[in-house]
């Protein structure tokens, strides 16, 4: 998709209305406060949020209005984009859902399965968590051994996800599976929506490494569990097209998350004048990759540099804050930051929690170490 004609007034137009909108309609910070940090648990207000959004068809402006947009243009779609992360404000807090498993539906989804399951997904009736990695297949997709076999019209699904971000809270799992082992690893899969309140679904959530008390990640065990066959999302044996099609919406964006992450500490951070200096540059250079990719025909490959380049930019801003703090970085702060628009502080956690957190981000969606295979393989031509 390139950018089209429109004149930068038509652009500024529509960033003029979706403000309008904010103003009258964001919640206010009292009631905004989050009680968890599940990526799959949305307060009502949230909730309420999301499908105001919807119904006004400023949650995702590039989609039809039946899938809570208005058929925005690219510089559209950027600009609304812009403005929610200028304000910090949530769209939807539950990103999996919103951002790649309603967008994978939508995409390889029949016409009942869009209505049935993505539409309540964007109004927030239903959460969604992604359930791709396995303990023997994290970055490696292709090797997981999730089971499901197909007897008449349904399939029978027995195996294990982990860092399953929200299924705790999730309604449905959008659930990667083998449903032919004599295929090649590549081309045996499948993909099914998994209701997480189905007979023989277990899901046990755990702490991260610097807060055992916030549950976000998950294992989850499927015995013997019985799915529809209409709740095949794409072609049967198919799912690993499906797979780089939920990555590519995950990727596609993400920059804008990492660009937030960056400018937050460089607001933040109490680096020196030469760190300070090095952090300014990759802020800037990561928006202009950004706006670059936005602007061309998607190449799935160059998303790679996007997604290496600003999760290794974060993490090393996290550590020139860290060095710069010294040991008062491993206390707890007594204020949590400035609140956004939303209620949201900006930080809730000392610099050695939010230097260690920033790993998570060279894993999550791709580790680094496969992004720089992808690199040098489909941009650089470098055999395997």
């Amino acid at each position: 998709m390139r950018l089209t004609s429109e004149s930068d007034a038509e652009v500024e137009e529509f960033r003029a209305e979706f403000s309008a909108f904010i103003d009258a309609n964001v919640p206010g910070a009292a009631e905004a406060v989050p009680a968890s940090q599940s990526t799959a648990d949305v307060p009502p207000w949230a909730a309420d949020w999301q499908r105001k959004l919807f119904d006004a068809g400023w949650l995702l402006p590039g989609n039809p209005p039946e899938f809570g947009g208005r058929n925005a243009t690219l510089p559209q779609q950027l600009a609304h984009l812009e403005e929610l992360s200028r304000r910090r404000i949530n769209h939807s807090f539950n990103p999996q859902g919103l951002g790649i498993i309603a967008a994978s539906i939508l995409t390889f989804g029949t016409e009942e399965q869009k209505h049935r399951w993505a539409v309540p997904i964007l109004r927030a009736e239903m959460t969604a968590a992604l359930g791709m990695s396995e303990p023997e297949a994290g970055s490696d997709l292709a090797s997981l051994r999730t089971r499901a076999v197909l007897d008449g019209e349904h399939f029978t699904v027995n195996g294990q996800k982990v860092w399953t971000s929200g299924a705790h809270d999730a309604d449905v799992l959008l659930t990667f599976v083998r449903t032919d082992p004599d295929a090649p690893k590549h081309k045996g899969i499948s993909v099914l929506l998994i209701p997480t309140d189905t007979e023989g679904v277990v899901r046990k959530p755990f702490g991260c490494l610097t807060d055992p008390d916030d549950l976000d990640f998950n294992e989850v065990f499927f015995t013997d569990v019985k799915v529809p066959r209409e709740n095949l999302v794409g072609p049967l044996n198919g799912g690993w097209g499906v797979a780089h099609g939920s990555l590519g919406h995950e990727r596609t964006l993400l920059w804008l998350h990492y660009a937030e992450r960056l400018e937050d500490l460089i607001q933040d951070a109490p680096c020196a004048e030469e760190w300070y200096a090095t952090l300014q540059m990759d802020f800037q250079a990561l928006k202009l990759l950004g706006y670059r990719q936005l602007g061309e025909d998607r190449n799935e490959a160059e998303l790679s540099v996007l997604k290496l380049f600003g999760s290794e930019a974060v993490r090393s801003a996290a550590l020139c804050a860290l060095e710069a703090r010294g040991a008062d970085g491993l206390v707890h702060p007594e204020l949590t930051g400035p609140l956004n628009h939303m209620g949201m502080p900006s930080f809730t956690a000392s610099w050695f929690e939010r230097y260690a957190r920033s790993f998570g981000g060279t894993i999550a969606g791709g580790t680094s170490e496969i992004q720089r295979n992808i690199i040098a393989e489909r941009i650089l031509g470098l055999p395997r």
